[in-house]
């Protein structure tokens, strides 16, 4: 039997090591296969338009094709929980927003996921306000006209984009802070509700402001109020909630992107630059404010402390609303 010399012992413990090495899955070579992006809400919204937007320039710069998932459904906690679940390989993105991170967890009996805990949240990309909008035929034609009109009769009707949604707890906070009497009406996304608004099967509905500019330009609408606390590029002539004595009532629909708790800080990293890469091109910038998102480059700390206070002032909101999905 030949001794094991020093060298020999070397090259031996060298090939163990790269063997070992050889087993473990090499982040290094990310991405070398599609990366997905689920979208909580149906094609043709806001989230999904800006995913979409997304995962063509996040394409060209990981080098990789990047697809979108769309899994609607339980105020977002469909698609909250199946990137809950999915394995921190940098193969599965969420496009988060305000509802499945700090709305929809909170309104089901038991709650799926921690979102701050079961998520990286990679990067933030940007916020669009929410719309206070009334029918044309309600004659409503400013915030004061709607209050006043909510006095006088005792209730008024609002509608949604459904339970759970950010216009309904929205309009709950309105309530609340208000003292005005309002029936939630939920719909199943905007679409139905903008059919039964411009007919005044309703006469009030709030959203994100993304889907409305166009009903607001032909007359079919009115805005009354965003809630932001700056007016929007797309409605400069509409006032904000703060300038109508309601400070409390801002709020805006965050959109971000997080992937599964534990992502490799290599793959946040190079996630996270790529995001702010696109978020400053020109034609990003203009196809954004067109849906009223502005969008505003952070660090991935930042993204993360945003997370947390969305969640700690929402997630109580919710609850004392008793809003259940």
């Amino acid at each position: 039997m030949n001794p094991i010399t020093p060298s020999r012992r070397n090259v031996l413990q060298w090939l163990g090591a790269s063997a070992a090495l050889a087993s473990l899955p090499s982040f290094a070579e990310w991405p070398d296969k599609p990366v997905r992006i689920v979208v909580t809400f149906p094609p043709g919204g806001s989230s999904d338009v800006l995913a979409r937007l997304l995962a063509e320039q996040l394409g060209k710069r990981l080098g990789q094709s990047v697809f979108i998932d769309n899994r609607p459904g339980g105020g977002g906690t469909i698609g909250g929980s199946l990137v809950a679940a999915a394995a921190a390989d940098g193969y599965t993105f969420m496009l988060s927003n305000t509802t499945p991170i700090a709305l929809g967890p909170f309104a089901l009996e038991k709650q799926p996921y921690d979102p701050v805990g079961a998520f990286t949240h990679v990067a933030y990309l940007g916020a669009a306000p929410l719309v206070i909008m009334a029918s044309k035929p309600s004659g409503i034609k400013s915030y004061a006209e709607f209050e006043a009109m909510a006095r006088k009769d005792g209730a008024i009707n609002f509608g949604s984009g459904g339970p759970g949604s950010i216009g309904h707890v929205h309009g709950e906070l309105l309530k609340k802070l208000t003292g005005i009497n309002m029936v939630h009406i939920p719909y199943r996304g905007g679409a139905p509700m903008t059919t039964d608004l411009i007919a005044n099967t309703i006469p009030l509905g709030i959203d994100v402001i993304t889907s409305y500019v166009q009903f607001f330009k032909t007359g079919q609408l009115v805005p009354l109020a965003v809630t932001g606390k700056q007016r929007s590029p797309l409605m400069p002539d509409v006032p904000t909630i703060v300038e109508l004595g309601q400070p409390k009532l801002v709020l805006e629909n965050f959109f971000g992107l997080s992937a599964p708790a534990r992502l490799p800080s290599d793959i946040i990293a190079r996630v996270h630059a790529a995001c702010n890469e696109v978020l400053v091109l020109p034609e990003i910038q203009k196809k954004l404010a067109d849906l009223g998102i502005v969008a505003k480059p952070e660090s991935a700390l930042m993204s993360n402390d945003f997370v947390k206070d969305q969640v700690a002032v929402l997630g109580p909101t919710v609850r004392g609303a008793g809003i259940r999905l």
